[in-house]
């Protein structure tokens, strides 16, 4: 597996300027590069709880200087004045992520993909326009990013006096959430592990876990279920435990599907969310539920169920500017 190399441009208004929601999106890039150059926009002293992981992460800080009712337009600009310098004077940099859904920077996606450069988009469901979407190489929604992300490293690393069971469960679900994204396999070789392991928590080291070496590490994870490992031609090569991955998750039924559908909007509502595309909704489900349905729970259509939840007050349903879907946390 090659490592990408990105630029990453934040727009804050979008992602909710959130250090939790910046974090998962630091850990979503760092999966599957190294971040040579990272800029925020519209950056205000209301968002000071950002500063230390904009400073950790070397981020440029483009402030907001609010001045009549084109400053939103203004940071739209110069954002995209600052990718395309960085695409034609920076030949490091082979990949892109733009963290916004607004359809202005359509034009900016095409000019970077006509240079050859990878364009990887992440914004929140219910401000993402599919214009923008369907542009870029690949699409993140970012509910579905910190679902996959920060939730799996909610456990601390190792202090003094820290259980080491529970730290190596909390390693073991950042692995696992590493694994998902590497294709339809969902392995790769563990000297590549402990390089995203490193971009992401550069203070990473086994003997932290009680190890001499990662393989010894490797070892110990193996043996609580979270992944396994084999050798190939010398290599380790390390992948999600397909028997785990197979066997999780319970059928939802009549009884107990509401209750599960009300955890996963607790966990967006944990997360900082208001509204969420149903899409989003649907899609957590299925990956924690493979083999739900909505004939399996008694209904049609997935809006049928929708309206259930409305009824029931697990949920409330509403529309965007241009009529389309959206789920509000209650």
């Amino acid at each position: 597996m090659s490592s990408a190399r990105y630029a990453l441009f934040v727009d804050l208004e979008n992602c909710g300027a959130k250090a939790a929601t910046l974090n998962s999106i630091l850990e979503k890039v760092k999966i599957r590069g190294d971040i040579l150059l990272g800029k925020v926009y519209g950056y205000t002293d209301n968002y000071s709880d950002l500063k230390e992981l904009l400073l950790s992460n070397t981020f440029t800080v483009v402030p907001s200087l609010r001045y009549g009712i084109s400053q939103k337009n203004n940071a739209d600009i110069m954002l995209v004045i600052d990718a395309l310098e960085v695409a034609y004077t920076n030949p490091l940099i082979d990949s892109f992520c733009i963290v916004s859904g607004d359809s202005d920077y359509t034009p900016l996606v095409g000019r970077l993909k006509s240079m050859g450069k990878f364009v990887l988009g992440i914004s929140r469901s219910e401000v993402a326009s599919s214009i923008f979407i369907n542009a870029c190489n690949e699409f993140q929604f970012l509910e579905s990013v910190k679902s996959t992300s920060s939730r799996a490293t909610r456990g601390k690393r190792k202090t003094a006096g820290a259980d080491e069971t529970q730290d190596l469960g909390a390693l073991g679900k950042l692995v696992e959430s590493i694994l998902t994204q590497q294709g339809a396999e969902g392995e790769m070789y563990a000297s590549e592990l402990k390089g995203v392991l490193l971009r992401l928590q550069p203070d990473f080291n086994e003997k932290s876990y009680g190890c001499a070496t990662f393989g010894k590490l490797l070892g110990k994870l193996a043996e609580a279920g979270s992944i396994a490992v084999k050798n190939d031609n010398y290599n380790v090569l390390v992948s999600l435990n397909q028997d785990d991955t197979q066997s999780k998750g319970s059928q939802l039924n009549a009884s107990n599907w509401q209750q599960a559908f009300a955890e996963q909007l607790q966990h967006y509502k944990d997360d900082g969310f208001e509204r969420i595309n149903p899409s989003i909704l649907k899609a957590d489900i299925q990956a924690t539920y493979p083999d739900f349905t909505e004939k399996s729970i008694g209904f049609k259509r997935f809006s049928d169920v929708l309206k259930e939840l409305e009824k029931n007050k697990v949920l409330r349903l509403d529309t965007d500017d241009q009529k389309n879907l959206l789920i509000q946390m209650l």
